[in-house]
């Protein structure tokens, strides 16, 4: 007081610094700085730390343990920077508080703070300071105090107070709060304080947190934390160094401390920046929490630059590396995300962040894959996109591998961690696993089930060495085959003599189909353009058996797989006389092959052979038990495909069955032949048309008619190869063909005209029968067949009734057109109900009953609608109008149509046109109907055809005469037409 009064300056001196620290650089700092006294309270009396923060009402109340308030501690606490603990050893006794400022920081909240204590209270007020300023009567000091509005220092006059500290504590702060704000601040200060606070105070044992909302006790903070501390004195000339430029008190204190601390609970809140120990304003990136004795600048917010701090920043580097190596050896966790990357946060963040990355790389710290071995960065090694499993593979061969995940990369590249690229190590898997099994190749595939599935991965792997099943190891997956597990390993090893790659079964796995390997079923291997050239040169090759062993091997397995394979009908084997033949010229011994086909022409096959693979695999490369067929689909039959030009007469055929004889634009959706037929001995042939019935692939290749499309697009169905060629090359006994001949089941009229068939015929399937071109009926004639009917059908020898006759020419009639010669005599009606012969240009068709009363124009061929125009052309005789005008002479009386006609033809028309003598073109007849459709008669008899021919009900011409002539019997005849339905 007397130095205020003296010089009324230094009041405003204090009141000026104790304003800066409360409303400035201890603003926020009321938590820390109470606990932080009570943990340097605690080290001093040599006890575990306790503290407890209560705040009810409008009042916090901290309490502490520990040594309790001396008259140097309330000097302290009237002071500004000039601390009690100037003689506290901080490297033994964990000492935090040395500037004398801390407990300025109550005045951020209340403005009368107590201190009760075991050996007397103290308490600092604003209002007290303030009277007792006024009571001094100092002029220039009342003239400051109302220049500040009466704002004056409140921790320089302490006051006496009376009280105790709460039960079990030794020093008790009481501060009641100075508003709502106050209280806003302390609530947020108390929910902020967690284990960062009792790190930092290692004095402090226990705190607890004590409000209306809660009750919370931090304790036990080391378990929640990896913490790897480290600390030291300086030696006189590091002092000398190190602390010239630091304040004298700090001077005196050539101590240090560096802590780190992880979280063990990943979720675990950071304070992010830098603490020395308490919080400073220091930005930290890293994901750790940092409490180091770093020098601080005045407003104690900063970290101050200089000599020490550096030493500090080396200190906390090799701490923070000794930190992850630890974590990594005990715990086996990952501590690459622990590594500095990105930018820094700030000058000092910058600073530790390079120190880190200079010490890590020397520091053994990411383990290695193949033993788990702890490896210094600089001595590892990662293969870039490898994963667990690769890595796993990898290892024994790649010194130093380590792992890395994708989120790794930027540590392992600011750990100077030697990167391989997939490529690179793939290329040198040749070398350095060259003598590796199938099963560990294998092992390797299976561990790429995760990389391959990505595209930049896939491209990386593209050189990857495979063994083949051959003992050969190849660069790149793609184009190689993938056997399954039912082929054969030695048939594989013969492959590949000829060029085919296979991989070896053992190293089959899905990975390499994902790198363009090919799965490889028999069908597959054997579609192999270097197994069909084995194929093919097998005679030449220099052991044909092993070549034959390998085809019949893969064949063997599944023979369907072989089907439409035809140059495997080249494969060489042995016949029973140990000679090599050529598949398709040996056929299994005792079988029908062997009997209908000419001995000249093919050989039994060896029977060990025949033993060795079995008939399925024999028969699917083309050794005949029967008789054989060859399919090809999509032929253009004016470029036969190459496994249909063996087939005997196969392009004449081509020529006769293209539309309008030409080949070129024809096409075949699928043709089915049966080959060898040229091979088939003469006397054979009942045999082997009954062998033709019945199998029904060769039945199908005999008897379905092939759709051949010509350029218009049009389809047009034709007889098969198969029937084509009988019936063009198979001749009988007698030298005959057996293609024309009347089928044992012909209508007899037509078989009259035809040669008959054998009798073994008759046991053959009727299908059968007509596709080798036997003739049942008028539509299986050809064009030589309706010839030879023709030239039969006008014999004068032969006696044919009318009836046979008319059924016959209704045929005939729905022929298609005939393209031969027209005959030149023709068979017409005769009399007595036969038939009689007459020159072609003695005969008309008769369409159409009125012109059978004009026997003036001749004989008479009768048909009706379209089997009439057809047996016009078929016979080149015309119709009877076209040499006939048939023009009605006279007009006639016109009468009504009776009634009665109505009742069993309506359609009949109701007039009808009566002469005395009807003549037509002067020719005399009974009825007539004219071209307006007109009926006209002269007799009841031609009446009733008239009217039948008029109403197009040719079928009731009977009924109108009976109605005409006999009107009383209409009743009858009603009643009998009720039943004509």
């Amino acid at each position: 007081m007397a130095g205020w009064s003296a010089a009324p300056v230094r009041f405003r001196e204090d009141a000026n610094a104790e304003e800066d620290l409360a409303l400035g650089g201890y603003v926020d700092r009321l938590v820390i700085e109470l606990a932080q006294n009570a943990a340097d309270a605690a080290v001093r009396a040599g006890v575990p730390g306790r503290v407890l923060f209560e705040f009810r009402g409008n009042t916090l109340v901290v309490a502490n343990t520990g040594t309790p308030l001396s008259a140097e501690g309330v000097e302290s606490l009237a002071t500004l920077r000039a601390s009690a603990k100037r003689d506290a050893v901080d490297a033994t006794t964990g000492s935090v508080g040395r500037f004398g400022v801390g407990f300025a920081a109550v005045l951020a909240v209340s403005d009368e703070p107590v201190v009760l204590s075991r050996t007397g209270g103290v308490r600092f007020s604003k209002a007290d300071t303030a009277d007792a300023i006024v009571a001094l009567g100092a002029v220039g000091l009342d003239t400051e105090v109302r220049r500040r509005d009466g704002k004056v220092p409140v921790l320089r006059l302490p006051f006496d107070a009376e009280g105790e500290p709460p039960t079990g504590y030794d020093t008790a702060v009481i501060l009641p709060l100075r508003d709502d704000a106050a209280a806003s601040l302390v609530n947020r200060l108390l929910s902020e304080a967690g284990d960062p606070l009792l790190l930092a105070l290692p004095g402090l044992a226990r705190i607890e947190i004590v409000t209306d909302a809660e009750t919370r006790v931090l304790e036990d903070a080391e378990s929640r934390w990896w913490i790897h501390q480290t600390g030291g004195t300086f030696d006189h000339a590091e002092r000398e160094q190190l602390l010239a430029d630091r304040p004298i008190e700090e001077r005196s204190r050539p101590f240090y401390s560096v802590l780190w601390a992880l979280p063990r609970i990943p979720e675990t809140a950071l304070p992010n920046v830098v603490q020395a120990p308490t919080p400073t304003e220091e930005a930290l990136s890293l994901p750790a929490l940092l409490l180091a004795t770093f020098p601080l600048d005045p407003t104690r917010r900063h970290v101050a630059n200089g000599p020490l701090t550096d030493r500090l920043v080396q200190e906390a580097a090799t701490a923070y590396a000794e930190l992850l190596r630890q974590r990594a050896e005990e715990s086996g966790g990952a501590v690459l995300q622990l590594v500095p990357t990105g930018l820094a946060a700030g000058v000092l963040d910058q600073a530790l962040r390079e120190a880190i990355l200079a010490v890590l790389p020397t520091t053994p710290m990411v383990r290695a894959v193949e033993d788990g071995a702890l490896l210094r960065p600089r001595d590892a090694v990662v293969v870039d996109g490898a994963d667990d499993a690769f890595n796993r593979v990898l290892a024994p061969i790649v010194p130093g591998l380590i792992g890395s995940a994708r989120q790794d990369r930027l540590a392992l590249d600011a750990l100077g961690v030697r990167r391989l690229e997939l490529a690179e190590v793939v290329d040198q898997l040749g070398t350095a696993a060259a003598d590796e099994s199938p099963e560990w190749w294998s092992v390797l595939y299976a561990s790429l089930s995760g990389m391959v599935t990505d595209a930049l991965l896939r491209e990386s792997l593209g050189t990857l060495p495979v063994p083949l099943a051959d003992g050969r190891l190849v660069r790149g997956a793609r184009g190689l085959l993938l056997p399954g597990p039912e082929i054969p390993i030695d048939v594989l090893k013969e492959f590949g003599e000829y060029g085919v790659r296979v991989v070896h079964p053992t190293a089959v796995d899905p990975a390499l189909e994902r790198l363009g390997a090919i799965p490889a079923s028999p069908r597959s291997l054997l579609e192999d353009s270097a197994v069909r050239a084995a194929v093919e040169h097998a005679a030449e090759a220099e052991d044909p058996e092993a070549v034959s062993h390998a085809v019949l091997g893969l064949v063997a397995t599944d023979p369907a797989q072989a089907e439409g394979l035809w140059w495997l009908s080249d494969l060489v084997l042995r016949d029973a006389d140990g000679e090599l033949v050529p598949a398709n010229a040996l056929v299994v011994p005792g079988s029908d092959a062997e009997a209908v086909l000419d001995d000249e022409e093919v050989a039994p096959v060896d029977p060990a052979v025949l033993e060795r693979y079995g008939l399925p695999a024999l028969a699917a490369v083309g050794v005949l038990a029967t008789l054989g067929t060859v399919t090809s689909a999509d032929v253009a039959l004016d470029r036969l495909p190459e496994e249909l030009k063996d087939l005997d007469g196969i392009e004449d055929w081509a020529y006769d069955v293209a539309p309008d004889g030409s080949r070129y634009g024809a096409t075949v959706g699928e043709l089915m032949a049966i080959r060898d037929l040229d091979w088939i001995k003469e006397d054979a042939w009942p045999r082997v048309l009954g062998i033709l019935g019945s199998e029904p692939d060769l039945r199908r290749a005999l008897v379905t008619q092939v759709r051949v499309v010509g350029p218009d697009d049009r389809p047009l169905g034709v007889p098969s190869y198969s029937a084509w060629w009988i019936r063009e090359r198979v001749l009988l006994e007698n030298g005959e063909p057996l293609a024309g001949r009347a089928d044992p089941d012909a209508d007899p009229v037509l078989a009259a005209f035809l040669d008959a068939a054998p009798e073994w015929t008759r046991g053959l399937d009727p299908e059968v029968r007509a596709a080798v071109g036997l003739v049942r009926q008028v539509g299986d004639l050809d064009a030589d067949g309706i010839s030879l009917v023709l030239e039969r059908l006008a014999d004068p020898e032969q006696e044919i009734a009318e009836s046979d006759l008319l059924r016959f020419w209704r045929q005939l009639g729905t022929l298609p057109l005939f393209p031969g010669d027209a005959p030149e005599k023709v068979r017409v009606l005769g009399e007595d109900g036969w038939t009689e012969v007459v020159d072609a240009e003695a005969a008309v068709v008769a369409d159409n009953p009125m012109w059978l009363q004009r026997a003036d124009l001749g004989g008479f061929v009768l048909a009706s609608g379209a089997a009439a125009d057809g047996l016009s052309d078929l016979l080149d005789v015309p119709l009877a109008h076209e040499v006939a005008e048939g023009k009605i002479d006279g007009t006639g009386t016109a009468a009504d149509v009776p009634d009665l006609v109505f009742e069993f033809v309506p359609e009949a028309p109701a007039v009808w046109w009566e002469h005395e003598e009807l003549t037509v073109d002067g020719v005399e007849v009974s009825w007539w109907v004219d071209a307006d459709g007109a009926p006209h008669a002269a007799t009841f008899d031609g009446l009733a055809k008239a009217l039948a021919w008029a109403s197009s009900r040719w079928d009731r011409r009977h009924v109108i005469r009976a109605v005409l002539n006999e009107p009383d019997r209409t009743s009858e005849l009603l009643a009998d037409a009720a039943y004509d339905d």
